[in-house]
């Protein structure tokens, strides 16, 4: 029996190994999937249609931090009378941001070569209005709270301003310059505004006094924000930042949620981020919660009040002076399930925004995910397309789904998971049509986008000194 024992305790463990091993390979192991309650999902979205309107966010200072809470734009929109037009028109100034956006890319590109490095108007990204689930945050700016939607692709902060010549609904009372001891206009012949175009793609102009600096601003949709550009004492939870410059809106145009502007966090010198370099060392980090609770935007890298569950990894951010104004990743691979997918990663980088709601890839990315994903996911009546999104399923005789998990690899061997409410947009409350939440670009030398419906329950540092950009999971609630 003695030289039997060895035989009997090898056979456990040898069929623990053949086990994992064809775990591994038929792609089954628990790590490589994630549980969807689609009961819970139901209700979060029914509630949605009869969400209040907002209360201004709070803020505070932890641990020598400043942290602004961020909520998620639909659950301070009020009541939604039509469901499926609003979901449609998230998704069309969607499509609208994208297709802007690349433009912007293939014209700066195309100027590398042909030497015009002035002659290209850069937009400011659109797509954020009331449609396109963008998150918010409240400031304190010439003493007045101001509610503003946060972008990483914008660079310029602004908000809506008396005398307003036009102006679209806001929430709060529009910010007087005229009854503000700390608001100062800044002069048309100023360096400040003679380089405004690095962060609007439109040069400074001398306004109708002759004096001051006129700026705009203009969105891929047609939206714009025009005005004077100005400084004003700016107070983030108690920290003061004062001769803040910002775009003191005279003229605007579009559906911006009933906020007062929006916050640019982009990587010109008039970024917040720029503009509170020495504060802050260029550190900012975000939390973008799925539901109503609020997440957080904290500015500076104390990571102690962080509540992230897995360690940060940090990827490389790519360098390149055309593409200056967007964060840019260096895309190795992807995995669904476990399974890395069969395709080209070859390409310029992919942009990681918070204003951009759908994940786009590369055709030949997204044929490869698409194709996976279906041999995974399988057995489930389909449902019709829905504006972008092409691959949907009829999931209401379902409580829970097992969905095979999505991971994005990038330089440095960092990965960054996508939570599982990151995976489905549900077209209908019902389940009836819910459709994969990511899409394909137009054409192969395009630039893949992650955007925030996949960005949701992640802690994501960025530091501009160091161009490092990190991942770590956290629940954002």
């Amino acid at each position: 029996m003695a030289e039997t024992t060895p035989t009997l305790l090898l056979l456990p463990l040898m069929l623990l190994s053949f086990f994992l091993s064809t775990c591994y390979q038929q792609v089954h192991c628990f790590e490589h999937k994630a549980v969807l309650s689609l009961s819970l999902q139901k209700f979060q979205w029914k509630e949605l249609k009869h969400v209040s309107e907002c209360l201004p966010q709070q803020s505070r200072r932890e641990k020598g931090a400043t942290i602004l809470e961020m909520k998620q734009k639909d659950y301070c929109s009020g009541h939604i009378k039509n469901w499926d037009e609003t979901l449609q028109n998230r998704l069309v100034s969607d499509e609208s941001r994208v297709k802007s956006m690349q433009t912007l890319i293939k014209n700066k590109m195309s100027s590398r070569i042909k030497g015009m490095s002035n002659s290209i108007q850069i937009p400011l990204k659109s797509g954020i209005n009331l449609q396109t689930l963008n998150y918010i945050v409240t400031v304190e700016l010439g003493g007045k709270n101001m509610t503003l939607l946060v972008d990483t692709g914008s660079d310029l902060t602004w908000i809506q301003c008396q005398p307003c010549v036009s102006c679209y609904d806001q929430q709060e009372p529009l910010f007087n310059p005229n009854i503000s001891q700390s608001y100062r206009s800044i002069t048309c012949k100023s360096t400040t505004c003679q380089t405004l175009s690095m962060s609007t793609g439109n040069p400074g102009v001398c306004g109708t006094d002759r004096r001051t600096c006129n700026y705009m601003v203009s969105y891929g949709d047609g939206s714009y924000s025009r005005g004077d550009l100005a400084r004003e004492y700016l107070n983030l939870t108690g920290t003061a930042v004062p001769n803040f410059i910002f775009g003191c809106g005279r003229s605007n145009k579009g559906l911006f949620g009933g906020t007062s502007g929006i916050m640019g966090l982009g990587r010109s010198p008039l970024s917040l981020i720029s503009q509170t370099s020495r504060m802050f060392k260029g550190i900012f980090s975000y939390c973008l919660p799925d539901n109503e609770d609020p997440g957080s935007l904290i500015l500076g890298g104390n990571s102690s009040v962080y509540k992230n569950s897995t360690p940060i990894t940090y990827t490389r951010m790519i360098s390149d002076p055309q593409l200056s104004n967007f964060y840019l990743l260096n895309l190795t691979g992807m995995t669904i399930g476990g399974v890395n997918l069969q395709a080209s990663f070859n390409s310029s980088g992919i942009i990681i925004d918070s204003g951009t709601v759908i994940t786009r890839l590369v055709p030949s990315v997204y044929r490869a995910l698409k194709t996976e994903f279906l041999k995974q996911f399988s057995g489930y009546p389909p449902a019709p397309t829905f504006s972008i999104l092409d691959t949907c399923f009829n999931l209401t005789a379902y409580e829970e789904l097992d969905i095979p998990v999505i991971r994005f690899g990038f330089e440095g061997s960092v990965q960054m998971t996508v939570d599982v409410i990151g995976m489905f947009y549900f077209v209908k409350a019902d389940a009836s049509q819910v459709c994969l939440a990511l899409t394909s670009l137009s054409y192969e030398d395009d630039i893949g986008i992650i955007g925030n419906w996949q960005q949701r329950n992640q802690r994501i540092v960025y530091n501009t000194n160091k161009s490092k950009l990190g991942f770590a999971k956290e629940i954002c609630n």
